[in-house]
């Protein structure tokens, strides 16, 4: 959560031997929930409460073996936390606190393609990419343009070439929460073409950057971004609550802002992932960072409300993923989140179906 800027951050933003300083990790109390949940649903499974970590995003990866890793950021922990999706089970960790290559500073966005896993890491201002499942680094990039790294989003726009969106919450001053002025926040997002080479070379390149500067458009506070090409969209997270936290509805191929941004959210939107049920057909799932959570879903076509939900428990959720592909647990796929900044949790996708009566490809 972006409110959750500490001052480590701070002082690695402004001067690096600052940036071993204690992280202070208290959180602003979400305000009461407006919305009201239209379904209350049971998780299958919530993982074991592990404190201290500050579990942030989520990205889910299969194995060869036919298990599939949730791979979660420890943000003050400095690592990636490994579960298995079907049983909650976490099996290890992976890094350690460092701004060596393979090291992690503040990780916070997550995204997978393939066998490549990539990791923003918000106080080393960089993205690091690894191979999977070995977690061998192939090296970081973007540390001359980034400052404050937090979202990710990746896909692959030719053979073996991905492009990658960051989206870069920098700050006037970060004690204060003073935004930039409007005319800098044209660099909200940054946008990289990715590719490996033969022998695990890796290759980035800045392609640019862009963020709308008009009052409607504008990404005053950001974080979570996703991306769907069928329909020409990426959904950026507006988390000022200063002037309503929404999601904000940008072209994929130009990165301006479309004119419309979704309904204000009750908290800070959180988590924007895709549940895609045929290839132009689906839902988009967004968090509602409440206590519990509101999981808010949109048509994935026309971005209409399309129901609201709540877990059992889940609460104070950041990072969530839609992992629409049938496992051993979850015939039809599942929606895993995190609980709490220590827990993950699990959604079986028919019972999300069922519930809010969704129409159209999406399994019931």
């Amino acid at each position: 959560m972006i409110r959750n800027l500490l001052l480590g951050g701070l002082c690695a933003a402004l001067l690096a031997a600052c940036s071993t300083a204690p992280l202070h990790t208290s959180t602003p109390p979400a305000p009461p929930p407006k919305t009201a949940a239209d379904a209350v649903i049971a998780e299958t499974w919530v993982s074991t409460p592990v404190a201290g970590d500050e579990l942030d995003s989520l990205a889910a990866w299969p194995t060869e073996d036919g298990q599939v890793w949730l791979i979660a950021t420890a943000k003050a922990a400095h690592q990636l936390a490994i579960y298995d999706a079907d049983s909650g089970e976490r099996l290890r960790t992976v890094g350690a606190p460092g701004s060596a290559v393979g090291q992690f500073n503040r990780p916070n966005g997550i995204a997978v393609f393939g066998d490549l896993l990539f990791v923003a890491e918000r106080d080393n201002h960089r993205v690091q990419a690894f191979r999977l499942p070995e977690f061998a680094p192939l090296g970081p990039f973007g540390a001359d343009v980034l400052r404050s790294p937090y979202g990710l989003w990746v896909h692959e726009t030719a053979p073996g070439e991905l492009e990658l969106f960051v989206t870069d919450s920098f700050m006037a001053d970060f004690r204060t929460m003073t935004l930039p002025p409007m005319e800098e926040l044209y660099g909200r997002v940054k946008r990289f073409r990715v590719r490996v080479e033969e022998g695990g070379k890796l290759e980035a390149r800045l392609l640019g950057q862009f963020g709308d500067t008009g009052a409607a458009g504008a990404l005053r506070m950001v974080e979570s971004i996703a991306g769907d090409p069928a329909h020409d969209r990426l959904l950026i997270a507006e988390e000022d609550r200063r002037v309503g936290s929404t999601l904000r509805d940008y072209r994929l191929a130009t990165g301006t802002y479309n004119g419309h941004s979704l309904p204000t959210f009750d908290a800070d939107a959180e988590g924007i992932a895709l549940w895609s049920c045929s290839v132009d057909s689906g839902y988009w799932v967004a968090v509602d960072q409440l206590m519990p959570t509101r999981f808010r879903l949109f048509d994935r076509a026309t971005l209409a409300p399309a129901g609201v939900f709540s877990g059992k428990v889940t609460s104070n959720t950041d990072g969530e993923t839609v992992y629409a592909v049938p496992t051993r647990r979850f015939p039809a796929g599942a929606l895993f989140a995190l609980h709490n900044d220590e827990s993950l949790a699990a959604f079986d996708l028919r019972d999300i179906a069922r519930a809010l009566d969704l129409q159209g490809d999406c399994p019931r």
